[in-house]
């Protein structure tokens, strides 16, 4: 029996991963638990992102389901995230092991010292974290590529976005293309039909021609 919509209207929904119930790290399917702006229970969401982790920050598009085995679910067919802010989500984010280097205990140590400044603090002035005990300059480095490598994913899937791929397929084409996904994009967008699964020849001339090129 299939999933019955609730509510065929898209809507949006905003909150922060409480938790990451499942993730497939091949296709980007994920489903969260979500504590979203204006409703005291946690939401269910389903959708796809290249990588997922407790603490982050979601802004989602899509329609309401009510599944037949799990009730109701917000599916998501666009899902962007943004690093959490403040200091808690900081340190849920670092604990959930999504940069190298970090577990619970040293994500509490880092937060405790730089608070909401944590992530400054890694991207801009890694040395400092040398000051947190249990961090030598072998993991500070650690810690800092890590950060940089989620930068990267980060950047890649808001450029996909802007050109108007939505997330299923833009978790595709990272997968396919890693970090060269901008720049096969921008030099030969068709790469896409004959590459990946899913995306024909009208898809990839659609991303084209938002990204101002015709075949």
């Amino acid at each position: 029996m299939k999933p019955a919509h609730t509510n065929s209207a898209r809507e949006t929904l905003a909150g922060t991963v409480e938790r990451v119930t499942f993730h497939n790290e091949e296709n980007g399917f994920a489903v969260l638990k979500v504590k979203a702006r204006g409703r005291r229970e946690l939401v269910t969401l389903v959708g796809h992102a290249a990588f997922i982790s407790a603490g982050e920050f979601v802004h989602a598009v899509g329609v309401w389901l009510t599944d037949r085995m799990h009730g109701l679910q917000f599916k998501a067919d666009t899902l962007k995230t943004t690093p959490p802010t403040t200091a808690e989500g900081i340190e849920k984010y670092l604990a959930s092991g999504m940069v190298r280097g970090i577990g619970p205990v040293l994500a509490k140590r880092i937060v405790d010292a730089f608070g909401q400044a944590t992530f400054e603090i890694i991207e801009d002035a890694p040395e400092k974290l040398r000051e947190v005990p249990g961090i030598g300059e072998f993991r500070a480095r650690k810690i800092a590529a890590g950060w940089a490598e989620q930068k990267a994913v980060r950047d890649i899937m808001i450029f996909l976005h802007s050109h108007g791929v939505g997330t299923s397929r833009a978790v595709r084409i990272f997968k396919t293309y890693g970090h060269d996904a901008i720049a096969v994009m921008t030099e030969d967008p068709y790469r896409l039909a004959r590459d990946i699964k899913g995306i024909g020849f009208r898809t990839a001339d659609a991303i084209a021609m938002k990204m101002g090129m015709t075949k």
